[in-house]
This record gives structure tokens, sequence and C-alpha cells, in this order.
């Protein structure tokens, strides 16, 4: 999967678009206990995030991959092609 688009959401979820059209959300709380995400509990910082198309990042080195976010995300929905 490749992320075309990502979008912080209230309560640590991003909303994610997929090239393959497809939507959904990943909860990042189950990660705010890790050391390296210890900075996004803070939403200001969390809001910063960056797509890498394959990976999202954050300022601080926080990183997720497209392969983690694929198995462990919600999908919503489909974009309309």
């Amino acid at each position: 999967m490749r992320i075309v688009e990502v979008q912080a959401q209230p309560n640590w979820v991003l909303s994610i678009v997929a090239d393959d059209g497809r939507v959904g959300r990943f909860d990042v709380r189950p990660y705010l206990q890790d050391e390296t995400f210890e900075a996004l509990r803070d939403q200001n910082e969390f809001v910063k995030v960056v797509n890498g198309g394959y990976f999202v990042e954050w300022g601080c080195g926080a990183d997720l991959s497209a392969d983690t976010i694929e198995a462990r995300w919600q999908v919503v929905g489909e974009t309309v092609r």
C-alpha cells in the first residue's frame, strides 16, 4: 500500500487514503506508550504528521510504515475514482 493522503484527527487517529482508493482510520494511541512516540502525546505535535508515501513520520523521529498501518487500520470507505 502507498499512502496518498494522511490527516491527523482528534484522539490520536490518522485518516488515511491509500493509492487503491481505500479510506481508513488508524488509531495511534496504542503506540503512545512507546518511548519513540512519547512526544506525540502532545496533540500539537501529533498533528504535524508528514506523508512519506510508504510511511508516515513526525519530527520527533517516530514513524509508522504503510504495512503496519494497513495491517491494523479500519477501512471505512473508498474514494470515487
